[in-house]
């Protein structure tokens, strides 16, 4: 079964909202790797509407223009892209196409199929919360930016049901940026300050 590995610029308060007003001051050569490491080595990016149509509207007329971007350009339109959306495809962007169906059952069968690539989901916020909710992914993988924004949507919103994951990895890039991978984990747990005091320094064993 193939993994689904989500990939989010995120603020040290959990703000995702327009990342490219605080974003690019921080992006170096090691966070482009760790991009292409998830993004670019996909063999399928599992895109939101809105996100789709932004890349869609950048990311060709890059490849055309042949700068530096150009070839990471190619790797996205290469890729095979599937679109959660209940409106057609407009435009001609290469190997795109919507999704069918029930999100849950659709995104399973995109898991089954056969290959040995992952998916990847850039952006696209709101399908990594219903992924999330659904059991669906495999790997919440946060770039989390030295910085608080202060103003805007959030990963997990007030009200929002509670979403237990396990670190999967840890990585400090330059720039202090964290590049963290969280898988899904079982609720954790009862406990309380009495289970917890045993743990504080200089307490007996």
């Amino acid at each position: 079964m193939k993994k689904i590995i989500a990939q989010l610029f995120i603020s040290l308060d959990g703000v995702i909202h327009n990342p490219h007003e605080w974003h690019f001051p921080y992006f170096s050569d090691a966070m482009g790797q760790a991009v292409d490491g998830v993004i670019g080595q996909a063999d399928t990016l599992l895109l939101g509407r809105a996100t789709y149509d932004g890349f869609a509207e950048a990311w060709p007329g890059r490849e055309t223009e042949g700068g530096e971007d150009a070839y990471f350009a190619k790797k996205l339109g290469d890729t095979r892209k599937v679109v959660v959306s209940h409106r057609p495809l407009d435009g001609a962007w290469r190997n795109s196409e919507r999704l069918e169906g029930d999100l849950v059952d659709a995104v399973t069968a995109l898991k089954n199929e056969p290959g040995d690539g992952h998916i990847a989901v850039s952006g696209s916020v709101s399908l990594v919360r219903q992924l999330l909710a659904a059991g669906l992914l495999d790997d919440l993988n946060l770039l989390v930016h030295p910085i608080a924004v202060g103003k805007g949507d959030r990963l997990f919103r007030d009200g929002s049901d509670t979403v237990p994951l396990t670190l999967l990895s840890s990585t400090p890039l330059d720039l202090g940026v964290l590049d963290v991978h969280y898988g899904p984990a079982a609720p954790a747990e009862d406990a309380s300050y009495e289970d917890a005091k045993q743990h504080l320094a200089g307490a007996e064993s």
